[in-house]
């Protein structure tokens, strides 16, 4: 898996480009199934609007995405199993058990 962080400019061309909307966003995800069944993935941080910890978090969010977990817009999102599960990884990226 690839990690690339990038400047605000540069997300705000890939959100346009591999969603459609305009802006900035904070993660970007990326999965790319192998014909062995292996997954590859890339994901892209814009960390000019995160803190130290929400690095890690997104960092994880965007790899959980890569795996092929997924979570529902709005109010949903931060009760989701995906959001638990996030969350359990970023204590422990964090030594906060």
């Amino acid at each position: 898996m690839d990690l690339t962080l990038l400047d605000a400019a540069a997300m705000r061309r890939l959100n346009r480009r591999a969603t459609g909307r305009r802006g900035v966003t904070d993660v970007i995800a990326y999965a790319m199934p192998q014909p062995d069944g292996s997954l590859l993935g890339d994901v892209y941080i814009c960390p000019s609007i995160a803190g130290d910890e929400e690095l890690v978090r997104l960092a994880v969010h965007g790899t959980l995405h890569v795996l092929g977990y997924d979570h529902p817009e709005g109010a949903g999102r931060t009760r989701s199993a995906m959001w638990r599960r996030q969350e359990r990884y970023v204590r422990r990226l964090l030594h906060r058990a």
